[in-house]
């Protein structure tokens, strides 16, 4: 029998990495699915909704294939803080987020022909305490641009992390063993 292909439905070269620790054989097909939050939802709410439809979008157009969907929300104070508009944003975003925890939700799906399974995972990160020129510098490497938050915990960006608690591939963007469970579900692994 033929094991059916898997599709990431997500141009994140942070998600392509972390998915290739599960397994190397899958394909890119980005989802073109406008991120609309519900504001009357939770986070974690919206990160899964986003996820599921993100993964939708392409099954339909690959009903013989898994197909992965995540969104990555950061959240303060159930304030959701999404990818910066420009510099500026991403330093009055990393300014807030300084000296304070905030939540990481990512939520993930899985779709086939025969079952859809999604979930939201939620972590926590501390920043310490960053100074202006801190936060400067490291909006200058460009790194904060294209992430939630204004921010990489596995990049650059690891030096404004004084703790953190839950799990790592979930704050940088796909949550590995909770994704591991979910294709197990499917009949994937």
């Amino acid at each position: 029998m033929t094991k059916k292909k898997l599709i990431l439905a997500s141009q994140s070269p942070r998600r392509l990495e972390l998915l290739k620790q599960i397994t190397s054989e899958f394909k890119v097909v980005p989802s073109l699915v406008e991120e609309k939050l519900d504001y009357g939802l939770r986070p974690e709410e919206n990160a899964r909704l986003l996820a599921r439809a993100k993964a939708e979008n392409i099954a339909k157009n690959y009903p013989e294939c898994w197909v992965i969907g995540a969104d990555t929300l950061v959240t303060l104070h159930q304030e959701i803080l999404g990818k910066p508009e420009d510099a500026a944003d991403a330093q009055r975003m990393l300014r807030r987020l300084s000296g304070k925890e905030h939540r990481v939700a990512t939520g993930i799906c899985v779709v086939s022909q025969k079952k859809t399974l999604d979930k939201a995972i939620t972590s926590k990160v501390r920043f310490k305490s960053l100074t202006d020129e801190e936060i400067t510098n490291y909006v200058q490497t460009g790194e904060p641009i294209d992430k939630a938050g204004s921010y990489a915990i596995q990049g650059i960006g690891s030096f404004m992390i004084q703790e953190f608690s839950g799990s790592k591939t979930n704050i940088i963007g796909l949550p590995i063993d909770e994704l591991k469970v979910l294709l197990e579900k499917t009949g994937y692994l």
